[in-house]
């Protein structure tokens, strides 16, 4: 078995130099430089090898950058221009702060809390779980740390409590209809938030590029109205389609209460926690009135925690995944920068804008988006996904006469709306599939009528709201 993945793997490897050095054999089209176009073999070479996974994400983007630099498509000081990028360690200090959440205790009481208020019903259990997914995402910007390591195992628990087990036919009293409200709900609060989900700050970034500044702030005031409209309707919309046997959970309440008193009281720890959230909430939605950005309230409330003993070195030595996003993040941002300094992206525009003309914007924007939305179809990540074709599809976007603000903000929405498609399309996806409550034809059922549901409720709901904002 060992010698097949190993065989796999070189092959996934082989096809990937193989596919960017084609690109790279191929000339040039008129308008663009051969640098930009040998950026962009590399870049595709990248995002091939962010979907097949030869390697880690983290290795995949330290040889792109080393490629980049011997062969003198980008000197030294451009290729490693991402690490110093503000947007970059935005995110890498999100999941610092989050394992605070996760290491106090603080992200299981807020979930109990909410399921022991809304757990008298399987249909008020799922709200409950949306609703502690809700509180926790401003500050995790991980969905597969939130979902995985908080939500999934009280989710699991539940579901068992009520004699509802994983590849069995009683997966259907609870935890089948449990699974999918978490699932579906985790794309729509990863939209919410700039910090909910580790590919919205790369949306951001790339909407820069663009000229557009997307603020917390800016972000969270779009998304509230759509968002909460979704975690309204999913859930129910659910409960009719797929709905659970047992329809009464009174011993969820029961349950969570006694989980909450075996924690006890709130330990000094998870206050300073709870405080610290508190703070860069209200930093991130200030901030750009007196002048701090982002990242910068971000290290203000890491270093809280450090300063009072929530988090020690270690942890932060020890967080993985951040440091692997550091390294992925800041390479996709410098490619995608280089791409649009080096000219590509306003060729690919002028292109694409020949072929989509004679639209309204309104008609265009829309067959891109579905077209944007869809295409996940094709990818097993949201991250790859927005580093492949965000930025050009907001481009042409902009050209066919889409306001601004608003095509940068729904493609950014929908670049989390769309990884619940499948069970392989977002990191919380293979988890929950795993568990084993639900059938590949459901999932995929269920997912599609939800995608319905949510471009419909962020398109007409949202529309309406951004016009009272004036974004349109």
């Amino acid at each position: 078995m060992e010698l097949i993945k190993q065989n796999k793997k070189g092959f996934y490897f082989l096809l990937i130099v193989l596919v960017g050095f084609l690109v790279w054999l191929a000339p040039a089209p008129e308008g663009v430089s051969r640098q930009a176009w040998d950026l962009l073999a590399i870049f595709i070479a990248t995002i091939l090898g962010v979907i097949l996974k030869p390697l880690p994400m983290g290795a995949i983007a330290l040889l792109s950058l080393t490629v980049t630099i011997v062969t003198n498509t980008l000197t030294f000081e451009q290729a490693f221009s991402g690490f110093s990028n503000k947007v970059v360690w935005l995110i890498v200090i999100a999941f610092f702060i989050a394992r605070g959440f996760i290491s106090t205790g603080l992200g299981a009481r807020v979930a109990y809390f909410f399921v022991s208020f809304l757990g008298r019903t399987t249909l008020g259990l799922g709200y409950g779980m949306i609703a502690a997914d809700l509180v926790l995402a401003p500050t995790i910007p991980s969905v597969t740390a939130r979902i995985g390591g908080v939500i999934y195992p009280i989710m699991k628990s539940l579901a068992q409590a009520f004699g509802s087990e994983p590849n069995d036919p009683s997966s259907r009293k609870a935890g089948a209809f449990l699974t999918q409200i978490v699932f579906q709900g985790s794309g729509i609060t990863g939209a919410m938030f700039l910090t909910s989900m580790a590919g919205n700050p790369l949306v951001a970034q790339l909407a820069g590029n663009s000229g557009l500044n997307i603020t917390w702030g800016s972000w969270a005031l779009a998304a509230i109205v759509p968002g909460i409209l979704s975690l309204l309707i999913v859930p129910y919309i659910i409960y009719k389609i797929y709905p659970p046997k047992v329809k009464e959970t009174p011993h969820a309440k029961e349950i969570s209460t006694k989980k909450l008193k075996e924690m006890g009281k709130m330990k000094s720890q998870e206050w300073v926690m709870l405080a610290t959230f508190i703070l860069l909430i209200v930093l991130w939605i200030i901030g750009p009135y007196i002048g701090l950005i982002a990242t910068v309230t971000a290290l203000i409330g890491l270093s809280v925690l450090l300063l009072t003993g929530v988090l020690e070195w270690k942890d932060i030595l020890g967080e993985k995944g951040a440091w692997n996003t550091l390294f992925w993040f800041a390479t996709l941002i410098t490619m995608a920068t280089y791409l649009n300094k080096f000219g590509l992206m306003k060729w690919f525009s002028e292109y694409a804008v020949g072929h989509v003309q004679g639209y309204s914007w309104m008609v265009g924007f829309l067959i891109l988006a579905i077209l944007y939305f869809y295409t996940h179809y094709f990818f097993a990540s949201n991250l790859a996904h927005i580093g492949a074709m965000y930025a050009p599809f907001l481009i042409v976007s902009i050209a066919l006469g889409t306001p601004p603000m608003i095509a940068a903000l729904v493609l950014g929405f929908f670049s989390s709306l769309f990884g619940t498609l499948t069970h392989y399309g977002c990191g919380p996806a293979p988890i929950l599939y795993g568990a084993g409550y639900v059938s590949i034809g459901a999932w995929w059922g269920i997912g599609f009528v939800i995608s319905i549901v949510n471009i419909l409720v962020w398109l007409i709901g949202g529309g309406i709201w951004w016009k009272i904002l004036g974004l349109w």
